[in-house]
């Protein structure tokens, strides 16, 4: 499992053992009541959790807790998810931050690390993300990343209140990640 390290953020795998510091994160604007997103609770925190790491033993998911560089302390989680080597493609999802570091440089510099991972150790030709479609601060924050808006997916998935959601789908495809990882890295500069 790799680890992805920056001057602000370190991606280190997701561990059984981060638990309540998942749920301290979560607990920085009661995340788990979001409508549009899965963040863990104390009460689903388990499930979360084995979900994960099952994705990680068939080889389909790599979980990352989103940790600060400086202190350890957990701000967040994120998965590149839907692996499929065959095709060399995958999806950055399952992305959330305390509140207290939403609209900071976190995300930014937790998705350059990411990709980059991508396609530059993988090899992917292709990373994707998927957000509902109710939710605009995340699909304005993945068109500042360079990705491209494909199309919207009617009843995509069952939420845990059994809503029908609708999705956006957005991709960054290997031609376009050179100029999209120079804006990202100027974007780090400017913020750092």
């Amino acid at each position: 499992m790799p680890v992805l390290a920056g001057p602000l953020v370190t991606l280190r795998p997701l561990e059984r053992a981060d638990a309540p510091a998942l749920v301290a994160a979560a607990a920085d604007g009661r995340l788990w009541a979001l409508p549009f997103t899965v963040v863990p609770s104390a009460a689903t925190i388990g499930d979360y959790l084995e979900r994960a790491l099952r994705g990680q033993a068939e080889g389909t998911v790599i979980p990352f807790a989103v940790t600060l560089t400086t202190s350890g302390t957990v701000v967040g989680s994120t998965r590149l998810w839907k692996i499929d080597r065959e095709h060399r493609k995958l999806e950055i999802g399952h992305t959330w931050y305390a509140s207290t570091w939403q609209r900071t440089g976190v995300n930014t510099e937790a998705k350059y690390l990411l990709l980059e991972y991508a396609f530059e150790v993988l090899g992917c030709v292709r990373v994707q993300f998927t957000t509902d479609v109710l939710n605009e601060r995340s699909r304005q924050a993945i068109l500042r990343l360079g990705a491209v808006e494909e199309g919207v997916i009617r009843n995509e998935r069952i939420m845990p209140d059994g809503r029908k959601r609708t999705s956006v789908r957005f991709s960054i495809i290997d031609d376009e990640w050179p100029r999209t990882r120079q804006r990202l890295q100027a974007r780090l500069r400017d913020a750092g």
